[in-house]
Parts: structure tokens; C-alpha cells; sequence
């Protein structure tokens, strides 16, 4: 407890050192021409604060003068006359760099100017006036200390001042002890808005950094997501025409490179849609691939890549599909691509049903199979391609629906056509 309250009246008095002033930019630039060695930038603050000292040690010392004269009193010495002017002055010029420092100077140099004045009334019992030279200064060197320091470090101040205005002239005390709250308050208020935008600077910049990592992760997701459909799908094909191929050609040369001239096919097209999307990492400046995506004038080509697979495929579009936006189109693409392959991968020569039609704003993409011809190959990684296909659905506002039925499976997929 009594380091707490100790800890800051050091601070104050001797060891602490003030916040650096605030990181807005404060300089004043003159125009002059470039041979010329002179500064030509000032900080305004500080330039100000130089020259009210100024005005205040002139304005002080013509009104000590002014009052020897009246009082036909011999000027006293010298180095308590400038002390004294140096008390009202000094401490604003200090304030901004060093506004505890500026405190601590008005403290030790004040005792000058009090005596001084004291004298030149004739010592009354009642006290000193104060003119407005010293309240301006004062009041000056208590805002700049509590916009830039502590609220106990403010405090510690406002006590400390108070109890040397006690005394000095306990008969102001309650009045002067009010005074001295004004700036101290305000001071205080202005740090605290400081440091709020600060801290909303801060928030703000680290929305910015979170929204680009929230970006990245989307753009990854997605990239991902075309990535497994368009590798899962053609290796599938490429997978099972290699095994098939070699069987049906039965030494028939001819079958044979008709055969091996499909996979070649199937390879390059691979190739084309990976480089397509992959082409928009290797940009470095974030252009995108302008070759067309995906769309669903191109589902009879997977129709005709699973057909050669081993897949009797019922492909049904309907009549009343119009043009669809891209974005629909590319996802009912991959869902298609998506679930063929998992046929191909889980039932092997399965009779697959594909129906594409348009209901009540929808696109409505249907896929079923029945039970493969042949029992299929376990497969490591099973499961993300229904995740991939929700997540694509999910985007455009639409849902995905899949599940066993019968002896096969069946994936309904709802995409919505004005959102997208």
C-alpha cells in the first residue's frame, strides 16, 4: 500500500519521465530556396511555446519595473529579478519535451517570484496576488503533465501543488485547489481519447490483418476444393482406363493405342484445368486466369468420360434449364464431376442417373447409382468430397443432400440462381 503511493510521488518529483508527445505530425515548413542553410522546418507546439515564454518573460519584466517605479523602491538584485522571470518562462518553454521537468523547474524557480512579489507589496499579512503571467504558465504546465502521464502520477501533481499553495497563501486554498483540477482534468480527458484512438487504430489495422487471413484461408479452401475435384475425378478415370484398357484390347494393338489415346486424353485435360487453377498463384500480381471455367455445356464431357470408364450413365437435362450465372454453373460442374468420381471409386460399373433441371428458381443437379458391377477398392481419404460438395452449395446459399437409397446412393444438390 505504501509503495503505491510512494512509487508515484518519486515519479513525479524526481525519476519519471513523461510520454513522448503524440505521433501526429506538428511541423510547419517555410518555403525558402535550397542554397540556403537555414532550418526551414519548426514543430509548431514547440515553436509556440517559445515564443509565449518569450512574451511572458517580456510581459513580466516590464510589469516588475513598472510597480519598482510606482513605488520609487531600488530595484532588488539582479539574479532574483531574472529568477523570477525565469519562473514564468521557462516552464512553458519546457513543457512539451519535458513536461514533468517543466513542473519540477516552476516548483523550485516559483519561491523567486513569490518573494519578489511579497516585497514589492510590502509583505502583507493577507497574502500575494497572483497575475495572470503565473496562472497562464501554471495552468499550461499541469495540462501538458496530466495529458501525457498517469492518472496517479496527475493526482500526485494536483496534491503536491495544492500544499504549495498552502503555503504560499492558505486563504485561496479551496479556490486555487479547484483551479489547479481544470487542466489537470482536461489533460487527463485528452490522454484518454488519445490512447482510445490509439487502441481503435490498432483494432482496426488488426481487422484488416485478420480479414487479409481470412481471405487467404477462403481463397486456400476454395482452391483446395477445385484442386481434389479436378484431380480426384480424372485419376479416377485415368486409374480405371488403365486397368481396362489393357483387358479389353486383348492384344489388339489397334484397341490398344485407341485405348492409351483416351488416358493421353484424359491426362492433358487434367493438366489444362490444374494449370487453370493454380495459374492464379503464380500471378504476382493477383491477375486472374481469364481462360473460361467450367460450366454445364460441359457436363457431357464428364458424362462421356464415365461412359468410357465402365459407368452406364442416364444423362437427363432438362428443357427448361436457361443460361445459369458462373458461379452456379462451375459448382453444379463439380458436383457432377464430384459424384461420378465417387461412383466410379465405390461402385465400380454402376448404372448412374443424371438429371439437371430448373425448379422454382433452383438448380436442381441429381445423381444416383445403384450397385456397383464389381466390388470396388478401399480408398484412403474418403469423406471430402461430400464436404467439398456442401461447402460449394452452402456458398451460393443452397443445400446438398446425400445419402444411401435402395442398393446405390443419391446426391441432391439445390443451388439457388438469383443469389449467386
Amino acid at each position: 500500500m505504501i509503495s503505491a503511493l510512494v512509487r508515484p510521488l518519486k515519479f513525479a518529483l524526481f525519476t519519471g519521465k513523461a510520454e513522448p508527445p503524440p505521433l501526429e505530425t506538428r511541423r510547419v515548413r517555410l518555403p525558402a530556396p535550397r542554397w540556403l542553410t537555414l532550418v526551414t522546418a519548426f514543430d509548431g507546439v514547440r515553436l509556440a511555446d517559445l515564443a509565449l515564454a518569450l512574451y511572458l518573460y517580456i510581459t513580466a519584466g516590464a510589469d516588475m519595473w513598472a510597480r519598482l517605479d510606482y513605488k520609487n523602491m531600488t530595484p532588488p538584485s539582479p539574479l532574483l529579478l531574472q529568477l523570477a522571470l525565469v519562473s514564468l518562462s521557462l516552464p512553458v518553454a519546457m513543457r512539451d519535451r519535458w513536461p514533468l521537468g517543466a513542473w519540477r523547474t516552476a516548483l523550485v524557480t516559483l519561491p523567486a517570484f513569490v518573494y519578489l512579489d511579497r516585497m514589492l507589496e510590502g509583505f502583507p499579512e493577507q497574502g500575494i496576488t497572483y497575475p495572470w503571467t503565473l496562472v497562464v504558465m501554471y495552468l499550461l504546465v499541469l495540462y501538458t503533465v496530466a495529458s501525457r502521464n498517469s492518472e496517479a502520477v496527475s493526482i500526485v501533481v494536483w496534491v503536491v501543488s495544492v500544499l504549495f499553495l498552502g503555503v504560499v497563501n492558505s486563504n485561496v486554498l479551496p479556490v486555487g485547489g479547484a483551479v489547479f483540477a481544470v487542466p489537470l482534468v482536461l489533460g487527463y480527458n485528452v490522454r484518454a481519447r488519445r490512447r482510445a484512438s490509439v487502441k481503435l487504430a490498432e483494432e482496426s489495422q488488426l481487422k484488416v490483418v485478420a480479414e487479409g487471413a481470412q481471405a487467404v484461408l477462403a481463397e486456400r479452401a476454395r482452391i483446395a476444393r477445385e484442386l481434389h475435384d479436378v484431380v480426384a475425378h480424372h485419376m479416377s478415370v485415368i486409374a480405371i482406363q488403365a486397368e481396362a484398357v489393357p483387358l479389353k484390347a486383348a492384344g489388339d494393338a489397334k484397341q490398344l493405342e485407341e485405348g492409351l489415346a483416351v488416358i493421353r486424353s484424359l491426362s492433358l485435360d487434367a493438366i489444362a484445368q490444374l494449370r487453370q487453377v493454380l495459374g492464379v498463384l503464380r500471378d504476382a500480381e493477383g491477375r486472374k486466369e481469364t481462360t473460361p471455367q467450367p460450366d454445364l455445356e460441359r457436363i457431357d464431357a464428364l458424362v462421356a468420360n464415365a461412359r468410357a470408364a465402365g459407368l452406364a450413365v442416364l444423362f437427363r437435362r432438362s428443357s427448361q434449364v436457361e443460361e445459369v450465372p458462373q458461379a452456379v454453373g462451375l459448382s453444379a460442374y463439380r458436383i457432377v464431376q464430384e459424384s461420378l468420381s465417387n461412383v466410379m471409386r465405390h461402385a465400380p460399373g454402376a448404372t448412374v442417373s443424371l438429371e439437371v433441371s430448373q425448379e422454382q428458381g433452383e438448380l436442381v443437379v441429381r445423381v444416383a447409382n445403384g450397385p456397383g458391377a464389381e466390388p470396388a477398392e478401399p480408398s484412403a481419404g474418403a469423406g471430402h468430397g461430400l464436404v467439398g460438395m456442401r461447402e460449394r452449395a452452402a456458398l451460393l446459399g443452397g443445400t446438398l443432400a446425400a445419402g444411401p437409397i435402395d442398393d446405390g446412393f443419391e446426391v441432391v444438390a439445390r443451388l439457388p440462381l438469383e443469389a449467386a
